[in-house]
């Protein structure tokens, strides 16, 4: 058993080959992970029935098993309210800057040959995507045995 929260061998291995500066989409049920990936990233489904796994659950998996340099989220056209999603997100993420584009902004940067790593959750909420830049591990992170 390994000692880290982060157990999908999929998503280890995608990550294990992804390094500063790579991308790893967290989007939700809603996303075109089809049509709006990059043709490098691999994709992993978690999505097995509505609303059973969010990205907001995902990423406080992935943050104690990467660093993360700063992030990007969809947000709706025009005056809309911030998706509460986001919220959560700049909460568990800061002090990492989150910056917002709009949807088909937010898609063909995710379709970038950068991206490493595609999870696809079951998340029900809209506008729930979000994309984060690897960052590199500080010196003294690594506890030897």
């Amino acid at each position: 058993m390994l000692l880290t929260r982060l157990l999908h061998p999929g998503i280890l291995e995608a990550l294990a080959g992804a390094g500063h500066g790579a991308r790893v989409l967290l989007a939700d049920g809603h996303y075109p992970a089809s049509t709006a990936t990059g043709e490098r990233a691999r994709v992993i489904h978690l999505n097995l029935a509505p609303g059973l796994l969010d990205v907001t659950t995902v990423l406080d998996v992935l943050l104690s098993a990467l660093p993360v340099e700063s992030a990007q989220v969809m947000v709706p056209p025009g005056r809309e309210p911030e998706p509460p999603a986001i919220a959560q997100y700049r909460a568990r993420l800061a002090p990492v800057p989150v910056d917002t584009l709009g949807r088909f902004e937010f898609y063909n940067t995710a379709r970038s040959p950068d991206l490493a790593l595609a999870i696809v959750t079951a998340d029900t909420r809209t506008y729930a995507n979000l994309l984060l830049t690897i960052g590199v591990r500080a010196e003294g992170t690594l506890t030897p045995r």
